[in-house]
Order: C-alpha cells, then structure tokens, then sequence
C-alpha cells in the first residue's frame, strides 16, 4: 500500500477540508477520470482497493495515473483505553481529498470499458464521484 517514506510531523493536526480543490481538479494525463464530489479522508486501502479493481477490469491494459497519495497519518487509540493520556499511536495513511478533485485516471482503453472500470471503483470510494472526460480542443487553421 501508498505510505511516504518520511515525513516532517509525525502525528499531524486534522485540520479542515472546507471549500473546492484548488489543484488537481482538471484532467491532465488521461482520457477519462474519477473526480470527487465531496470532501473526505480517503485510506490509503481504499485508494490500493480502487486501483485493484481498475487495472483488473482493464485486463492490464491501458494506462492508469492514481492522481491522490496518502502523505497524512491518522491516529488511533487502543480499543477499550480511558480518555486522556494524550494523542494515539499513527494507525493508517489518509489523503485529503475535496469536491473536484480528480482522484483516478485512465487513457489507452476503449472509453467504455474505462468508464466501466472508473464507475466500478467508485464503490470502493467512501464519497460521490462522477465521470469526467477530457475536453478535445479542435483547433481549425486560418489564412
């Protein structure tokens, strides 16, 4: 699974996941591609999960871009342990996704069999998605 080799704080802050994604929120490698619609943790299981399904589906063709990385540790207490004592032990690997950020993509397959794939890895994400395609410029010459 997705873990960063290092990282600068090891037990960081939730934070907020307030407002749209700033970046990452177009297609930039692919054809077609998997974007969220709300905002969310999403594990680093659950990215390996949809990866999974996709390239299976796809037969190992094609090409597939994770456009999401789990760099943020979530803690966790011991089940059964007293409030108090301070925060908990990093237990798994989050990436922090908002509305309109383009998680996964695909380019190199037929569209349908990529939107098949996509829309079968959408039920392995914890939040609404949706299918977005790559706009084609037509770019027409003139003298």
């Amino acid at each position: 699974m997705l873990q960063p080799k290092r990282v600068k704080y090891r037990k960081p802050h939730r934070g907020r996941m307030k407002g749209p994604a700033t970046s990452g929120n177009t297609i930039a490698f692919g054809e077609i591609g998997l974007q969220a619609l709300e905002p969310a943790w999403i594990t680093a299981r659950q990215i390996e999960a949809a990866r999974r399904t996709i390239t299976h589906h796809l037969k190992r063709g094609g090409k597939v871009w994770i456009r999401i990385f789990p760099d943020r540790a979530a803690t966790a207490k011991p089940a059964e342990t007293r409030m108090g004592g301070g925060k908990g032990a990093p237990d798994h690997w989050v990436a922090v996704v908002r509305p309109g950020r383009i998680m996964f993509e695909v380019a190199g397959v037929h569209p349908d069999l990529a939107r098949e794939a996509l829309h079968l890895a959408a039920h392995k994400m914890p939040i609404g998605t949706r299918l977005v395609e790559r706009e084609t410029v037509v770019v027409t010459m003139t003298q």
